[in-house]
């Protein structure tokens, strides 16, 4: 289901896919997000807020730990995301991730969803329907 597959990165001991859904970017990070990876993170969300997506959706389910570079990454894309006029929205968080945002309070600024369909439900313009085919 590579639907609109706009590019990947790679190291080690993380691997980041981007892909269009409507109008917005699912960026999905797999792996561990620290300071050695961060760049490989970083650098697609830039990317994708370069190409007019002001709307990114943070597929965090295959994410296995973030530290503290990771979660600047992450703030930083939801500034310039909201200086443009959209948002930063995270999805399927594990438990690990989830309670680095609890404990910084960054879940408290970001959009934090169940799931990446549920974020993409959450679209402005969205009649919260089926979506049509799909």
């Amino acid at each position: 289901m590579d639907r609109g597959t706009v590019g990947s990165a790679q190291s080690g001991r993380l691997l980041v896919e981007v892909r269009e859904e409507g109008s917005s970017a699912v960026v999905t990070p797999a792996g561990e997000l620290d300071h050695h990876t961060a760049d490989l993170l970083r650098e697609p969300l830039e990317d994708c807020l370069a190409k007019g997506f002001s709307r990114l959706v943070v597929d965090c389910s295959r994410l296995e730990f973030c530290d503290s570079t990771g979660l600047n990454v992450l703030l930083g894309a939801r500034l310039k995301a909201e200086a443009a006029g959209g948002g930063v929205h995270l999805a399927g968080m594990l438990p690990v991730v989830a309670r680095v945002f609890e404990i910084t309070g960054a879940d408290a600024v970001f959009t934090v969803h169940d799931s990446v369909e549920a974020a993409l439900v959450d679209e402005p313009g969205s009649d919260g329907g089926d979506g049509g085919e799909g």
